[in-house]
């Protein structure tokens, strides 16, 4: 349990989601995020010279990435501030957040910035020298479509994963059909009275189309109107499958970013100093070979234990749920009623990113607990190579 990092009320803000080859299509993610970043700054009349550190996740390789953190670092005006790049697919926002928090609680750091960007359109292609191969072939991979329709160790795409455990969980077609509208109209809520939810934490990602002219993203790009008879015509992705394509999240491109500071210094950059958000613990799980969404339940019960404190002890829950199948099996495992978490928004509605997906779930937590007027806020979600993560904040 930690007991010494803070989040500042509104010290963290997340771009809309834009749709897979979308406006945001032919961006830099890393500049991107570190523009958005330094406007955000510039909004909350920051200083980006107060980071001791920052931690860049990126999940989808980017030119120039080798120099990420420290590029990043610099291009958001704090140029003599450390960082570092970190990695772990759709967990990269629940890791990079707790890594900061670790670096708060023994006194490594004292204000880090952490930052998650990621451009899944126009994914690279990495080509290798191939000596076996006859008349000069190469070895080559698609950073994206290659890495979704295979782990090399499960040997199996990430939908056929999904499969696996609603078929040994006994989750049928009609389940994830009720569960998909039911998350599409928990994010509806967030659009009401002119996206006031919303609002509470995201900012538009701007795209320079020349010197003098740019394009807003103000609002998140992609999500499909659903509805029970839509969904009921959709066919399964895979032959006998419960999953069609409206019960499974799509790629998009997007970023964010989350102030992890101590105790003190959040009382200072909160926008409301009687809000208090303190990481408290994390959790993790790697679970058997091609079965990834029965993680996340072993990830969330560890950040639960570590802070002591059990599901039904939560005011909020959050989840990345690529696939409608998680949260049914989540919720049937820890019993707890499937249609009352996610409020306002989850990724498979409005897109996964991979890196900003689950810090966007966390901010948005955040401020459904503020609502509430306080409590605890689990989020729980799934990742590839069969893993999970899980991060608990307690908001007074």
């Amino acid at each position: 349990m930690l007991s010494k990092a803070f989040i500042p009320y509104g010290g963290y803000y997340s771009t809309p989601f834009a749709r897979w080859q979308g406006t945001l299509a032919n961006e830099n993610a890393i500049t991107l995020g570190a523009e958005t970043s330094a406007r955000w700054l510039t909004q909350k009349k920051w200083d980006p010279k107060m980071f001791d550190y920052l931690i860049l996740g990126l999940t989808v390789g980017q030119p120039k990435m080798f120099y990420g953190g420290p590029w990043a670092s610099a291009l958001i005006g704090s140029v003599d501030t450390p960082g570092l790049l970190i990695s772990q697919a759709c967990s990269t926002g629940t890791t990079g957040v707790y890594q900061a928090a670790l670096g708060i609680e023994t006194g490594l750091y004292t204000n880090c910035y952490t930052l998650f960007v990621d451009r899944c359109s126009n994914g690279p292609h990495t080509v290798w020298p191939n000596p076996q191969g006859p008349g000069g072939q190469v070895v080559s991979e698609n950073w994206v479509m290659d890495h979704f329709s295979l782990d090399p160790w499960g040997g199996t795409a990430m939908i056929q994963t999904a499969e696996n455990v609603a078929k040994e969980a006994g989750i049928s077609r009609e389940q994830c059909d009720e569960l998909t509208l039911r998350r599409y109209e928990q994010y509806t809520d967030a659009l009401k009275d002119g996206r006031t939810f919303q609002k509470r934490y995201m900012i538009p990602a701007e795209v320079k189309l020349s010197r003098k002219k740019s394009i807003a993203v103000e609002a998140d790009e992609g999500v499909m109107e659903t509805s029970a008879e839509g969904l009921a015509g959709l066919r399964p992705v895979l032959p006998e499958g419960v999953i069609t394509f409206g019960s499974q999240t799509h790629p998009a491109d997007g970023n964010c970013a989350v102030v992890v500071t101590t105790d003190e210094r959040a009382k200072e950059l909160s926008s409301d100093p009687k809000v208090s958000i303190q990481v408290v613990s994390y959790g993790y799980h790697r679970t058997k070979k091609a079965h990834m969404a029965m993680a996340v339940v072993p990830a969330a019960e560890m950040a639960l234990r570590n802070a002591d404190i059990e599901a039904a002890d939560t005011a909020v829950i959050k989840t990345h749920n690529p696939f409608a199948a998680n949260d049914i099996y989540m919720a049937a495992r820890m019993k707890i009623d499937v249609n009352g978490f996610n409020n306002y928004g989850s990724s498979l509605i409005y897109g996964h990113p991979q890196a900003p997906t689950a810090a966007r779930l966390i901010i948005e937590g955040i401020e459904e607990v503020v609502l509430k007027g306080g409590g605890y806020m689990l989020f729980a979600g799934c990742a590839a190579g069969d893993t999970a993560g899980a991060l608990v904040l307690k908001i007074t």
